[in-house]
Protein backbone atom coordinates (compact mmCIF):
# COMPACT_ATOMS: atom_id res chain seq x y z
CA UNK A 1 0.00 0.00 0.00
CA UNK A 2 1.28 3.46 -0.89
CA UNK A 3 0.98 6.26 1.63
CA UNK A 4 1.94 9.93 1.47
CA UNK A 5 5.06 11.07 3.27
CA UNK A 6 3.27 13.54 5.54
CA UNK A 7 1.16 12.99 8.63
CA UNK A 8 -1.96 14.57 7.10
CA UNK A 9 -4.37 12.08 5.55
CA UNK A 10 -6.17 13.26 2.40
CA UNK A 11 -9.53 11.47 2.07
CA UNK A 12 -11.75 11.68 -1.00
CA UNK A 13 -15.55 11.33 -0.88
CA UNK A 14 -16.65 8.39 -3.01
CA UNK A 15 -19.97 8.00 -4.81
CA UNK A 16 -21.21 4.38 -5.30
CA UNK A 17 -23.84 5.39 -7.93
CA UNK A 18 -22.15 3.59 -10.82
CA UNK A 19 -24.00 0.31 -11.01
CA UNK A 20 -27.65 -0.46 -11.79
CA UNK A 21 -30.14 -1.16 -9.00
CA UNK A 22 -33.85 -2.09 -9.20
CA UNK A 23 -34.95 1.20 -7.62
CA UNK A 24 -33.14 3.32 -10.19
CA UNK A 25 -34.48 1.10 -12.97
CA UNK A 26 -37.98 1.86 -11.69
CA UNK A 27 -37.49 5.59 -11.12
CA UNK A 28 -35.38 6.57 -14.12
CA UNK A 29 -35.46 3.68 -16.57
CA UNK A 30 -33.77 0.34 -17.11
CA UNK A 31 -30.00 0.39 -16.71
CA UNK A 32 -29.81 3.87 -15.14
CA UNK A 33 -26.54 4.78 -13.42
CA UNK A 34 -24.71 8.04 -12.86
CA UNK A 35 -23.28 7.74 -16.36
CA UNK A 36 -26.80 8.19 -17.76
CA UNK A 37 -26.76 11.82 -16.62
CA UNK A 38 -23.11 12.42 -17.48
CA UNK A 39 -23.32 11.53 -21.18
CA UNK A 40 -26.47 13.62 -21.72
CA UNK A 41 -24.87 16.88 -20.54
CA UNK A 42 -24.32 19.67 -23.07
CA UNK A 43 -22.51 23.03 -22.92
CA UNK A 44 -24.73 25.89 -21.73
CA UNK A 45 -22.38 28.72 -22.69
CA UNK A 46 -19.14 29.18 -24.66
CA UNK A 47 -16.24 27.51 -22.87
CA UNK A 48 -18.50 25.38 -20.67
CA UNK A 49 -16.73 22.09 -19.92
CA UNK A 50 -19.54 19.66 -20.72
CA UNK A 51 -19.93 16.81 -21.22
CA UNK A 52 -17.18 15.60 -18.91
CA UNK A 53 -16.14 12.16 -20.12
CA UNK A 54 -13.75 9.70 -18.44
CA UNK A 55 -10.46 8.48 -19.87
CA UNK A 56 -8.28 6.09 -17.83
CA UNK A 57 -11.07 4.21 -16.06
CA UNK A 58 -13.74 4.53 -18.73
CA UNK A 59 -17.47 4.21 -18.09
CA UNK A 60 -16.92 1.71 -15.32
CA UNK A 61 -19.24 -0.55 -13.34
CA UNK A 62 -18.54 -0.57 -9.60
CA UNK A 63 -19.68 -4.17 -9.27
CA UNK A 64 -16.32 -5.19 -10.77
CA UNK A 65 -13.32 -5.87 -8.53
CA UNK A 66 -11.03 -4.74 -11.35
CA UNK A 67 -12.61 -1.27 -11.39
CA UNK A 68 -12.28 -0.72 -7.66
CA UNK A 69 -8.68 -1.95 -7.68
CA UNK A 70 -7.80 0.42 -10.53
CA UNK A 71 -9.40 3.32 -8.63
CA UNK A 72 -7.45 2.54 -5.47
CA UNK A 73 -4.16 2.18 -7.35
CA UNK A 74 -4.69 5.52 -9.09
CA UNK A 75 -5.68 7.29 -5.87
CA UNK A 76 -2.72 6.01 -3.89
CA UNK A 77 -0.31 6.82 -6.70
CA UNK A 78 -1.19 10.49 -6.23
CA UNK A 79 -1.21 10.56 -2.42
CA UNK A 80 -4.88 9.98 -1.61
CA UNK A 81 -4.93 8.13 1.72
CA UNK A 82 -8.41 6.66 1.45
CA UNK A 83 -12.04 6.93 0.39
CA UNK A 84 -15.13 8.05 2.29
CA UNK A 85 -18.03 6.04 0.88
CA UNK A 86 -21.50 7.56 0.88
CA UNK A 87 -23.77 5.19 2.80
CA UNK A 88 -27.51 5.12 2.03
CA UNK A 89 -29.66 3.75 4.86
CA UNK A 90 -33.42 4.26 4.91
CA UNK A 91 -34.94 2.60 7.99
CA UNK A 92 -33.15 -0.65 7.33
CA UNK A 93 -33.29 -0.41 3.53
CA UNK A 94 -29.93 -0.01 1.83
CA UNK A 95 -29.33 1.52 -1.58
CA UNK A 96 -26.19 1.41 -3.72
CA UNK A 97 -24.44 -0.80 -1.17
CA UNK A 98 -23.01 -3.37 -3.61
CA UNK A 99 -19.53 -1.78 -3.98
CA UNK A 100 -18.88 -1.47 -0.25
CA UNK A 101 -20.41 -4.88 0.43
CA UNK A 102 -17.93 -6.38 -2.02
CA UNK A 103 -15.04 -4.44 -0.47
CA UNK A 104 -15.99 -5.82 2.94
CA UNK A 105 -16.34 -9.41 1.80
CA UNK A 106 -12.90 -9.39 0.19
CA UNK A 107 -9.46 -8.09 1.02
CA UNK A 108 -9.43 -5.83 -2.02
CA UNK A 109 -8.80 -3.08 -2.71
CA UNK A 110 -6.30 -2.59 0.10
CA UNK A 111 -7.04 1.09 0.66
CA UNK A 112 -8.33 2.72 3.88
CA UNK A 113 -11.96 3.80 3.92
CA UNK A 114 -14.70 5.23 6.12
CA UNK A 115 -18.38 6.02 5.56
CA UNK A 116 -20.60 9.08 5.46
CA UNK A 117 -24.28 8.44 6.12
CA UNK A 118 -26.13 10.41 3.41
CA UNK A 119 -29.25 10.81 5.55
CA UNK A 120 -31.42 12.74 3.10
CA UNK A 121 -34.72 11.89 1.49
CA UNK A 122 -34.23 10.25 -1.89
CA UNK A 123 -35.97 12.61 -4.28
CA UNK A 124 -36.31 13.30 -7.98
CA UNK A 125 -33.83 16.15 -7.59
CA UNK A 126 -31.95 15.08 -10.71
CA UNK A 127 -35.09 15.83 -12.69
CA UNK A 128 -35.46 19.20 -10.98
CA UNK A 129 -38.46 17.97 -8.96
CA UNK A 130 -36.93 18.26 -5.48
CA UNK A 131 -40.23 17.93 -3.64
CA UNK A 132 -41.16 14.52 -5.02
CA UNK A 133 -39.86 12.09 -2.41
CA UNK A 134 -39.08 8.56 -3.60
CA UNK A 135 -37.86 7.18 -0.27
CA UNK A 136 -38.36 9.18 2.90
CA UNK A 137 -35.77 9.29 5.65
CA UNK A 138 -37.49 8.62 8.98
CA UNK A 139 -35.97 8.46 12.45
CA UNK A 140 -36.66 6.48 15.61
CA UNK A 141 -34.69 5.02 18.50
CA UNK A 142 -35.39 1.52 17.17
CA UNK A 143 -34.02 2.42 13.75
CA UNK A 144 -30.96 4.09 15.30
CA UNK A 145 -30.22 0.86 17.16
CA UNK A 146 -30.60 -1.29 14.02
CA UNK A 147 -28.41 1.13 12.11
CA UNK A 148 -25.45 1.08 14.47
CA UNK A 149 -25.72 -2.70 14.73
CA UNK A 150 -25.45 -2.83 10.94
CA UNK A 151 -22.43 -0.53 11.01
CA UNK A 152 -20.42 -2.48 13.59
CA UNK A 153 -18.97 -5.07 11.18
CA UNK A 154 -18.08 -2.27 8.76
CA UNK A 155 -16.17 -0.14 11.26
CA UNK A 156 -14.39 -3.25 12.57
CA UNK A 157 -12.77 -3.86 9.18
CA UNK A 158 -8.95 -3.71 9.37
CA UNK A 159 -8.89 -1.04 6.63
CA UNK A 160 -11.37 1.26 8.34
CA UNK A 161 -10.01 4.77 9.03
CA UNK A 162 -9.54 5.54 12.72
CA UNK A 163 -8.44 8.37 14.94
CA UNK A 164 -6.69 7.14 18.09
CA UNK A 165 -8.07 3.69 17.29
CA UNK A 166 -11.58 5.16 17.10
CA UNK A 167 -13.47 4.44 13.83
CA UNK A 168 -14.75 7.66 12.26
CA UNK A 169 -18.35 7.95 11.04
CA UNK A 170 -19.61 11.02 9.20
CA UNK A 171 -23.24 12.17 9.10
CA UNK A 172 -24.10 14.37 6.13
CA UNK A 173 -27.25 16.07 7.43
CA UNK A 174 -27.25 16.08 11.25
CA UNK A 175 -29.90 18.84 11.24
CA UNK A 176 -32.44 16.37 9.86
CA UNK A 177 -32.25 14.11 12.91
CA UNK A 178 -34.97 15.11 15.44
CA UNK A 179 -33.09 13.98 18.57
CA UNK A 180 -29.52 14.17 17.35
CA UNK A 181 -27.87 13.97 20.79
CA UNK A 182 -29.81 10.81 21.64
CA UNK A 183 -28.74 9.09 18.40
CA UNK A 184 -25.07 9.95 18.91
CA UNK A 185 -25.21 8.79 22.53
CA UNK A 186 -26.91 5.53 21.56
CA UNK A 187 -24.36 4.81 18.84
CA UNK A 188 -21.49 5.39 21.26
CA UNK A 189 -23.08 3.18 23.90
CA UNK A 190 -23.82 0.26 21.57
CA UNK A 191 -20.38 0.37 19.93
CA UNK A 192 -18.72 0.39 23.32
CA UNK A 193 -20.83 -2.39 24.80
CA UNK A 194 -20.80 -4.62 21.72
CA UNK A 195 -17.23 -4.22 20.50
CA UNK A 196 -15.44 -2.15 23.13
CA UNK A 197 -15.15 0.53 20.48
CA UNK A 198 -15.09 4.26 21.05
CA UNK A 199 -16.37 5.79 17.82
CA UNK A 200 -15.31 9.19 16.46
CA UNK A 201 -18.39 11.01 15.18
CA UNK A 202 -18.13 13.80 12.63
CA UNK A 203 -20.90 16.21 11.61
CA UNK A 204 -20.87 17.62 8.08
CA UNK A 205 -21.47 21.36 7.71
CA UNK A 206 -22.85 22.14 4.26
CA UNK A 207 -25.17 24.46 2.33
CA UNK A 208 -28.20 22.89 4.00
CA UNK A 209 -26.99 23.14 7.60
CA UNK A 210 -29.19 25.12 9.95
CA UNK A 211 -27.33 24.41 13.17
CA UNK A 212 -24.10 26.25 13.96
CA UNK A 213 -20.73 24.57 14.39
CA UNK A 214 -20.95 25.12 18.15
CA UNK A 215 -24.32 23.40 18.20
CA UNK A 216 -22.91 20.40 16.33
CA UNK A 217 -20.20 20.02 18.95
CA UNK A 218 -22.66 20.54 21.80
CA UNK A 219 -24.87 17.80 20.34
CA UNK A 220 -22.05 15.32 20.79
CA UNK A 221 -19.86 15.33 17.67
CA UNK A 222 -16.11 14.96 18.09
CA UNK A 223 -15.44 17.13 15.03
CA UNK A 224 -17.03 18.72 11.97
CA UNK A 225 -16.24 18.81 8.25
CA UNK A 226 -16.36 22.11 6.39
CA UNK A 227 -17.97 20.50 3.33
CA UNK A 228 -17.55 22.36 0.05
CA UNK A 229 -18.97 23.88 -2.05
CA UNK A 230 -21.06 25.69 0.55
CA UNK A 231 -23.30 28.54 -0.61
CA UNK A 232 -22.34 30.62 2.41
CA UNK A 233 -18.81 30.83 0.99
CA UNK A 234 -19.82 31.93 -2.50
CA UNK A 235 -18.29 35.28 -3.47
CA UNK A 236 -20.79 38.10 -3.52
CA UNK A 237 -21.89 38.79 -7.07
CA UNK A 238 -22.02 42.42 -8.17
CA UNK A 239 -22.26 41.81 -11.88
CA UNK A 240 -24.64 43.39 -14.34
CA UNK A 241 -26.89 40.29 -14.46
CA UNK A 242 -27.38 40.42 -10.68
CA UNK A 243 -28.23 44.13 -10.78
CA UNK A 244 -30.84 43.51 -13.51
CA UNK A 245 -32.32 40.58 -11.63
CA UNK A 246 -32.66 42.58 -8.40
CA UNK A 247 -34.17 45.52 -10.29
CA UNK A 248 -36.80 43.35 -11.99
CA UNK A 249 -37.63 41.48 -8.80
CA UNK A 250 -38.21 44.76 -6.95
CA UNK A 251 -40.21 46.64 -9.59
CA UNK A 252 -42.16 43.97 -11.51
CA UNK A 253 -45.41 42.44 -10.24
CA UNK A 254 -44.66 39.11 -8.54
CA UNK A 255 -46.53 37.02 -11.12
CA UNK A 256 -44.69 38.61 -14.03
CA UNK A 257 -41.31 38.17 -12.33
CA UNK A 258 -42.01 34.48 -11.63
CA UNK A 259 -42.71 33.86 -15.32
CA UNK A 260 -39.33 35.19 -16.41
CA UNK A 261 -37.36 34.16 -13.32
CA UNK A 262 -36.22 30.80 -14.70
CA UNK A 263 -34.61 32.50 -17.67
CA UNK A 264 -32.78 34.92 -15.41
CA UNK A 265 -31.50 32.33 -12.94
CA UNK A 266 -30.98 29.36 -15.27
CA UNK A 267 -27.31 29.01 -14.32
CA UNK A 268 -25.70 30.23 -11.13
CA UNK A 269 -22.10 30.73 -12.24
CA UNK A 270 -19.64 31.15 -9.35
CA UNK A 271 -16.02 32.25 -9.64
CA UNK A 272 -13.89 29.34 -8.38
CA UNK A 273 -10.76 31.40 -7.73
CA UNK A 274 -12.59 33.99 -5.63
CA UNK A 275 -14.40 31.29 -3.68
CA UNK A 276 -11.16 29.41 -2.96
CA UNK A 277 -9.56 32.62 -1.72
CA UNK A 278 -12.56 33.39 0.50
CA UNK A 279 -12.37 29.99 2.15
CA UNK A 280 -8.62 30.18 2.70
CA UNK A 281 -9.15 33.42 4.62
CA UNK A 282 -11.77 31.93 6.95
CA UNK A 283 -11.11 31.95 10.68
CA UNK A 284 -10.38 28.44 11.92
CA UNK A 285 -11.75 27.42 15.35
CA UNK A 286 -9.46 26.83 18.31
CA UNK A 287 -12.06 25.26 20.61
CA UNK A 288 -12.88 22.18 18.53
CA UNK A 289 -11.67 20.09 15.60
CA UNK A 290 -12.72 21.15 12.11
CA UNK A 291 -11.60 19.25 9.02
CA UNK A 292 -11.26 21.28 5.79
CA UNK A 293 -12.77 20.12 2.51
CA UNK A 294 -11.65 21.24 -0.94
CA UNK A 295 -13.04 20.53 -4.39
CA UNK A 296 -11.38 20.71 -7.83
CA UNK A 297 -14.42 22.03 -9.72
CA UNK A 298 -18.22 21.85 -9.54
CA UNK A 299 -20.96 21.65 -12.15
CA UNK A 300 -24.30 19.95 -11.48
CA UNK A 301 -25.78 20.84 -14.88
CA UNK A 302 -26.00 17.13 -15.84
CA UNK A 303 -28.50 16.73 -12.98
CA UNK A 304 -30.17 20.12 -12.85
CA UNK A 305 -32.15 22.36 -15.16
CA UNK A 306 -31.15 25.28 -12.95
CA UNK A 307 -27.47 24.54 -12.31
CA UNK A 308 -24.69 25.81 -10.11
CA UNK A 309 -21.45 25.94 -12.08
CA UNK A 310 -18.09 26.60 -10.42
CA UNK A 311 -15.81 25.69 -13.29
CA UNK A 312 -12.08 25.45 -12.74
CA UNK A 313 -9.40 24.25 -15.12
CA UNK A 314 -6.50 25.81 -13.20
CA UNK A 315 -4.90 23.04 -11.16
CA UNK A 316 -2.57 25.47 -9.37
CA UNK A 317 -5.48 27.25 -7.66
CA UNK A 318 -6.82 23.92 -6.40
CA UNK A 319 -3.35 22.87 -5.27
CA UNK A 320 -2.77 26.11 -3.35
CA UNK A 321 -6.13 25.70 -1.62
CA UNK A 322 -5.20 22.16 -0.64
CA UNK A 323 -1.80 23.35 0.65
CA UNK A 324 -3.63 25.92 2.77
CA UNK A 325 -6.06 23.28 4.08
CA UNK A 326 -3.28 20.89 5.06
CA UNK A 327 -1.65 23.77 6.91
CA UNK A 328 -4.85 24.39 8.88
CA UNK A 329 -4.87 20.91 10.42
CA UNK A 330 -1.15 20.87 11.21
CA UNK A 331 -1.93 22.33 14.63
CA UNK A 332 -3.90 19.19 15.52
CA UNK A 333 -2.32 16.03 16.85
CA UNK A 334 -1.17 13.68 14.09
CA UNK A 335 -4.19 11.38 14.28
CA UNK A 336 -6.59 14.28 13.68
CA UNK A 337 -4.83 15.77 10.67
CA UNK A 338 -7.48 14.98 8.06
CA UNK A 339 -8.39 16.90 4.90
CA UNK A 340 -11.32 15.85 2.72
CA UNK A 341 -11.72 16.28 -1.02
CA UNK A 342 -15.10 16.47 -2.72
CA UNK A 343 -14.85 14.20 -4.60
CA UNK A 344 -13.18 11.19 -6.14
CA UNK A 345 -15.97 10.49 -8.65
CA UNK A 346 -18.94 12.88 -8.55
CA UNK A 347 -19.11 12.93 -12.33
CA UNK A 348 -22.66 14.30 -12.64
CA UNK A 349 -21.66 17.20 -10.37
CA UNK A 350 -18.51 17.97 -12.35
CA UNK A 351 -16.56 17.29 -9.19
CA UNK A 352 -14.04 14.49 -9.66
CA UNK A 353 -10.36 13.72 -9.36
CA UNK A 354 -10.68 10.82 -11.77
CA UNK A 355 -9.20 11.79 -15.16
CA UNK A 356 -11.40 13.18 -17.92
CA UNK A 357 -10.70 14.07 -21.56
CA UNK A 358 -9.94 17.73 -20.81
CA UNK A 359 -8.08 17.73 -17.49
CA UNK A 360 -6.46 14.31 -17.58
CA UNK A 361 -4.38 13.74 -14.44
CA UNK A 362 -4.16 17.48 -13.75
CA UNK A 363 -6.08 17.53 -10.47
CA UNK A 364 -4.48 14.30 -9.26
CA UNK A 365 -1.03 15.80 -9.87
CA UNK A 366 -2.17 18.91 -7.98
CA UNK A 367 -3.01 16.75 -4.96
CA UNK A 368 0.45 15.17 -5.00
CA UNK A 369 2.12 18.56 -5.44
CA UNK A 370 0.25 19.96 -2.41
CA UNK A 371 1.32 16.97 -0.32
CA UNK A 372 4.93 17.35 -1.45
CA UNK A 373 4.94 21.02 -0.45
CA UNK A 374 4.28 20.00 3.13
CA UNK A 375 6.56 16.95 3.03
CA UNK A 376 9.48 19.32 2.38
CA UNK A 377 8.71 21.49 5.40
Amino acid sequence: MIHSSIDTKVIAFYLPQFHPIPENDKWWGKGFTEWSNVVMARPRFPGHHQPQLPTDLGFYDLRLHETRIAQADLAQKYGIYGFCYYHYWFNGKLLLDAPLKSVLSSSIPDIPFCICWANENWTRAWDGLDRQVLIKQEYSSQDSLKHIEHLLPIINDRRYIRIDDRPIILIYQPDNIPDLSALLLLWRKVANQSCSLSIYLVGVMNSFSRMTEDQYIAAGFDAIVDFQPNRSDFPKSKGFATIIKNFLQYYLPYGVYQKIKLNITANNIVNYHKMALNIQKKEWPKEYIKFPCVFPSWDNSPRRKSATIIQNNDYSIFSKWLVNSIGKVKKYKVQEQLVFINAWNEWAEGCHLEPDRVNGHGFLKAVLEAIQVHSKK
